[in-house]
């Protein structure tokens, strides 16, 4: 990378910053919260009880997760390497909150994810392409939001393509020295099985390991050692951890409707490959959240191009197999979508650069350089209109968590009448279950002391039944059981 490569990355990355930190200071309960809490709940009891990486534990102590009662907390999902992170920094350098620290270490990453994407961009096709995916990435609202948000996967994509990096570096060294050799390779895997740790579902872009290493040894592939040695050390973390883990079914959510089926007002529905599946993904999500209608060009004209190599393909291909593997999931849930960001911010880098490329030969560039500006700030605005509402923080959630604070002492085991969802436990700092999915003398057997409640004829039964209302309006109740 020469100079001016150094100023336009840093220039963007600087941008990419200032749009992260648009309400960071917010409380935890805008879109997805429920996720988010979980995430953080597992820093905070990191922060509170020490830093016990393998037994991970959040707020939800039901079995609404995991159909098992969970008592203990367990949260086995992820490897915890993201939540421990800024748990460390807010436990040593509580400066920001502990919600601040989570947000920024998503930003952050995602800064690492943007400049490998722009040194992909340069090295595959042209300073152009490498600006305009970078830009892509640093600015539209749909990849700023989820790069901020205290979910794994933003951290996950950028040990991966930090891996993709390392090795494609080592596989391209003109002059390799052994220690050159070694650092890079090693680096390569190690980031490889952080990332596979982190969020399992980034083993898609193992299919860019697997060119980089076919272009670089060709038929030879077979007998070399390095992808063998690199596969099996990339892997056997995740391996083992996922081996500990299964004595702990109590602490694993299910997760095999992420496949095909999503959860509808009229229950699980099967969306595998329906029509519904193309219609949330490829235009809601893709086609208007993502791209804003208009950058949808950029991205068609990126994946049709011809290029140096068929490299930015792989990965462009790689993040569509993730999708038409995890239709239920990504449905379901934007965030799901994190994984593909950098495929199709290089993707768009690379149609951008591929029209001005045009430009100079078959297109009038006084033309065709305002169009990609256009057609650039069309695409965001539309994408604003959209995604500017993930934003909305519910002002009574925060309300309602302070008074349970105040009602009850941090041991005190909480029901919320929240259908499933750990936002009002988390902004609440207590532990217990998100719904009431038992009978109250269950509830009572199992340790629960309070309920939160917005029905009001449960409320009113409860008055009858001679429990203590301690707080009570047209909002909801805490019961005291």
């Amino acid at each position: 990378m020469k100079k001016i490569d150094v100023i336009l990355l840093t220039l963007i990355l600087l941008i990419a910053l200032t749009f992260r930190l648009y309400k960071i200071d917010t409380p935890l309960a805008d879109m997805h919260s429920w996720r988010q809490a979980d995430t953080a709940a597992v820093a905070r009891n990191f922060v509170n009880d020490g830093f016990t990486m393998t037994r991970p534990i959040y707020d939800d102590l039901s079995s609404i997760q995991t159909g098992l009662e969970n008592p203990e907390g367990l949260r086995f999902v992820e490897f915890p390497i993201y939540n421990a992170i800024f748990a460390f920094f807010y436990r040593y350098l509580p400066i920001v909150s502990l919600d601040i620290y989570g947000r920024l270490t998503s930003a952050l990453f995602s800064l690492i994810t943007i400049a490998v994407v722009y040194y992909f961009g340069l090295k595959e096709h042209s300073r152009v392409a490498a600006a305009a995916g970078a830009l892509s990435f640093a600015i539209m609202p749909f990849f700023v939001f989820f790069s901020r948000v205290i979910l794994p996967e933003s951290t996950a994509v950028s040990f991966m393509f930090m891996s993709l990096f390392f090795t494609y570096v080592y596989l391209n060294q003109k002059k390799p020295s052994k220690k050159s050799t070694a650092l890079l390779f090693g680096l390569g895997v190690i980031t490889y099985a952080m990332s596979i740790l982190v969020k399992p579902t980034t083993i898609f872009y193992s299919l860019a390991h697997a060119y980089l290493f076919i272009r670089k040894y060709e038929f030879e592939v077979f007998k070399k050692w390095q992808p063998y040695v690199f596969g099996i050390i990339g892997l056997v973390p995740f391996i083992l951890w996922r081996v500990y883990i299964s004595q702990y079914p109590e602490g694993i959510p299910a997760s095999a409707w992420l496949i095909t089926m999503v959860n509808t007002f009229e229950g699980p529905k099967r969306i595998f490959f329906t029509p519904a599946f193309f219609r949330w993904i490829f235009m809601e999500r893709l086609g208007i959240a993502m791209l804003g209608i208009y950058g949808s060009l950029f991205l068609l004209v990126g994946v049709m191009g011809k290029y140096k190599s068929y490299f930015t393909h792989v990965i462009f291909a790689s993040a569509i197999i993730y999708l038409f593997t995890f239709q239920g999931g990504n449905v379901q849930h934007e965030y799901y979508q994190t994984i593909i960001f950098p495929a199709i911010a290089l993707m768009m880098g690379m149609g951008v650069g591929h029209i001005i490329k045009l430009s100079e030969k078959d297109l009038n560039k006084f033309i065709a350089y305002p169009t990609v500006i256009a057609v650039f700030a069309a695409s965001f605005l539309f994408a604003f209109y959209k995604v500017k509402d993930y934003y909305y923080i519910p002002q009574d959630l925060p309300q309602i968590a302070r008074l349970i604070q105040t009602f009850t002492l941090p041991d005190d085991k909480i029901v919320t009448d929240r259908s499933g969802d750990t936002t009002l436990l988390y902004l609440a700092d207590r532990k217990g279950a998100p719904a009431i999915y038992k009978s109250i003398p269950e509830l009572k057997s199992l340790g629960y002391s309070y309920i939160v409640t917005a029905q009001k004829q449960l409320t009113q039964e409860l008055k009858d039944s001679g429990y203590n209302v301690l707080v009570e309006n047209d909002q909801f109740s805490i019961i005291k059981l």
